[in-house]
This record gives C-alpha cells, sequence and structure tokens, in this order.
C-alpha cells in the first residue's frame, strides 16, 4: 500500500477545513506551516453621501483549533477593485468574537438577533461594558498597517476545551464606511460633523451617547451622528450611481500545537477617565473625543490617560487606532520609559493606498522578546497628540499583544 506523503496530509487537512467553502486555502513556504486564505464579507450598498453602519454576522473564518498571525482588511468594489478611501472612507471595521447556541442557529440567521442564544466574548481590553470588544480592527489606516505577529506568537481560537459546551465559536464584522462622492464637505463627513449631516429634527430629543444620557446638544460630531442610512450633505445638483462594496479580508494562521506561544489583546483607550472603588479600578471610556482650536497655542493637542493593567506580560505587537491630523501616539511605563510610539503615514498620491491627505498606515513597534516588560498591576499612559485644528470624533486608541511568559527554549530562535 502506497503511503501518503506529509504534503499530501496537509493538503487533505486543508481541503477537509473548508470543504463547504469555496475559497482557497494557500501554504506559504517556509517551515512554519502558515495558512492564508483571502475572505470576502457579504455586499453592502452604499451612493454619494451615504453612510452604512452594519453589523455583518457569521463571517467566514478558518476553522479547527489555530493560531491568527495577522488580519488584513480593505474595503473592494464588485469586481474586486480597492476602492479609494476619498470615495469610501472606511471609518472602522471591527472583527467580534462570539458564541451561539447550536440549537438557535437557524433562527438567528433568519432573525439576526443579537440578543438570543448568543454570547459576546471581548478582547483583554479594560474599557467597561462591551465597549471596543474586537480583536481586530482599524479603519482608512488598514492598508498601511502591519498586523503580522512575529514566531512563535499568535492568537490562539477554536480550542473546544475552552468553549462552552452546546456553543460555537464564530465572528463577525462591525463597520462604518462613508461614501463621501460629491459631499459638500469630504473632511467634514469622515469626521462625522452633525451639522454636515441630514439628520432627523428630533436628533438631539431621541438619541443617546455612551453614558446612556441623551445627547447634549454641544455633541459637535462622532459616531452618534453617523447612523445607518443617513446621508451627508451634498453638492448641489450632484448626482452619482449607488454600487455595492465589500470588505477583502486575508487571514494568515497555523494549526495550534505545542510550538506556538498565546498572546493576550489589549485595547487601551486615550479617553479613559479610570476612578477607583476601594483597590478595584473602574474604567470609563468615551471611544472618542473632540479637539477644539486653540487659537492661543500652535502646540499639538495632548490626550492622556493613566490606565492601570490588572495583568501584565512581555511586550510583542503595539500599534495605534487613530484618525487624520493625528502627530503620534506613545505608551509610557509607570516609571516614564517608552514602550511604544506609534507614527502615522499620509497618503501623496491617489491611488488607493496611498491617498493624498489621507491617513493610510500607523507604524508598528516589534520589541525583542523580553526586552520590555509590563507588570501586574502597573499604571501605564496613554498619550495621543493631533494637529491644533477642531476636528470631531478623534480617536487615541492603543492596541497591544502581551506574551504572560516567553519559554527558554524560544529565544534562540526569535
Amino acid at each position: 500500500m502506497r503511503s501518503i506523503s506529509k504534503v499530501a496530509m496537509i493538503l487533505l487537512s486543508i481541503m477537509m477545513l473548508l470543504s463547504d467553502t469555496t475559497h482557497s486555502v494557500v501554504l506559504e513556504s517556509g517551515e512554519n506551516h502558515i495558512k492564508s486564505a483571502i475572505f470576502f464579507s457579504e455586499k453592502f450598498e452604499v451612493g454619494p453621501g451615504k453612510i452604512v453602519v452594519k453589523t455583518l454576522l457569521d463571517i467566514d473564518f478558518p476553522r479547527g483549533h489555530i493560531g491568527v498571525k495577522s488580519f488584513d482588511v480593505e474595503v473592494v468594489d464588485e469586481v474586486g477593485n480597492s476602492v479609494p478611501l476619498y470615495e469610501t472612507y472606511l471609518h472602522h471595521w471591527f472583527a467580534v468574537k462570539y458564541i451561539e447556541n447550536i440549537t438557535m442557529s437557524h433562527y438567528i440567521k433568519q432573525s439576526h438577533d443579537l440578543h438570543n442564544g448568543i454570547e459576546f466574548e471581548r478582547n483583554d481590553g479594560a474599557c467597561q461594558g462591551f465597549l471596543l470588544p474586537h480583536y481586530w480592527g482599524l479603519g482608512g489606516e488598514s492598508r498601511g498597517t502591519h498586523s503580522n505577529l512575529p514566531d512563535p506568537f499568535a492568537v490562539e481560537l477554536g480550542n473546544a476545551a475552552k468553549i462552552k459546551r452546546g456553543f460555537k465559536e464564530k465572528w463577525l464584522f462591525s463597520i462604518m464606511v462613508i461614501d463621501t462622492r460629491g459631499t459638500h464637505d469630504r473632511k467634514g463627513c469622515t469626521e462625522c460633523r452633525c451639522k454636515l449631516m441630514n439628520l432627523p429634527k428630533d436628533f438631539y430629543n431621541v438619541t443617546t451617547g455612551i453614558n446612556g444620557q441623551l445627547l447634549s446638544r454641544n455633541y459637535k460630531g462622532g459616531l452618534f451622528c453617523c447612523q445607518d442610512n443617513v446621508q451627508c450633505k451634498l453638492r448641489n445638483g450632484f448626482r452619482g450611481p449607488t454600487r455595492k462594496l465589500s470588505l477583502r479580508y486575508k487571514i494568515r494562521w497555523v494549526d495550534w500545537d505545542e510550538h506556538q506561544v498565546p498572546l493576550k489583546f489589549y485595547i487601551l483607550d486615550s479617553t479613559d477617565r479610570v476612578r477607583s472603588n476601594g483597590s478595584t479600578p473602574i474604567h470609563d471610556c468615551q471611544a472618542e473625543y473632540t479637539i477644539p482650536r486653540n487659537h492661543e497655542s500652535d502646540f499639538p493637542h495632548v490626550k492622556k490617560a493613566d490606565i492601570p493593567m490588572t495583568k501584565g506580560g512581555y511586550l510583542i505587537y503595539g500599534t495605534a487606532h487613530m484618525h487624520t491630523g493625528v502627530v503620534n501616539a506613545t505608551l509610557y511605563g509607570q516609571d516614564g520609559r517608552v514602550l511604544c510610539t506609534s507614527y502615522p503615514k499620509y497618503g501623496t498620491g491617489k491611488e488607493a493606498g496611498n491617498e493624498k491627505g489621507y491617513l493610510v498606515g500607523m507604524s508598528v513597534c516589534y520589541p525583542k522578546p523580553r526586552s520590555i516588560k509590563i507588570e501586574d498591576g502597573e499604571i501605564l499612559t496613554l498619550e495621543s497628540i493631533y494637529e491644533n485644528k477642531f476636528r470631531t470624533g478623534a480617536m487615541g486608541h492603543f492596541y497591544i499583544y502581551l506574551a504572560e511568559q516567553i519559554p527558554n527554549k524560544y529565544l534562540k530562535e526569535i
């Protein structure tokens, strides 16, 4: 009887993994057996000035007990062409993990009910409730921000021993895109300026903010003025076609084994107004903020938050999610040492990924393993710096991946 080669076994396992999907898996060259696949989300329709805010349930995702190495996303048109930010601005995409009651899968698929049969599982960050829960997510800077995790580190997923009995692990996209074709103020639309939106007359009487209270009329712009199907005001007489877009996303992963080192993922927010209840920190993240124009100074605007880390670890990766106008974002240790500074890259051309004047990437920190350790209980300081210009919906989120331990056997390999 002929023996089956190792390569054939790998290819067979890949085919079985995705036997009921149409996505091809590539086994990348090298000794680490990294697999990759490109997926497409369901389509969503945009038109000039239109804002789309959607939750896309049960997205295609690699199955099995795996370690994810990278997750990259961009907006494409119906034939797969990259869509530039000055046509359709990708405000944000979040990949969120949840588990679904197997007996209710058909009901959830038909109803899109997010309250019954679903339990969300957030990242390790400390923001209150379900604020900033995602495992991966960026915005207009997606194409130019590296998400690769160095070997042997990965995000462990699909471990059956950790999934609640009777449930299945799944993923969703939470997205916001803004079609700025023909708009009166493109930049203002991407910042969700309320006065530029065709909002209902009773908007401030019925819309609640993050704190559950009605929005103040001083709220000039941000997430709450960018609602699904709202339109940013167009130039007089502008007409343009609708079109259907989707997210194209590439995931790279390995089959989980004893050679992988798991990472914890934390999102820190520069708007976090931390207070304490005895020894317990209470987080109050706002997710976004407004930058007023300071006419008495030319200095940049600085937003700071002191954030206690209940659990620390070794820093493996760091970057920031910011918006256009950012100068940089820096994470400091309790002793003032710089843990990571993330710098912006601005576009200079017209092609997708290099749109002039737009934030198209943020730099990433890859410290040498074991060179930076965050202690349990250490208070970190996050500092987000923007240009001194009026801006709404500014964000200052810092993403860090931490390893609780790095076995000695890996130090020579890294």
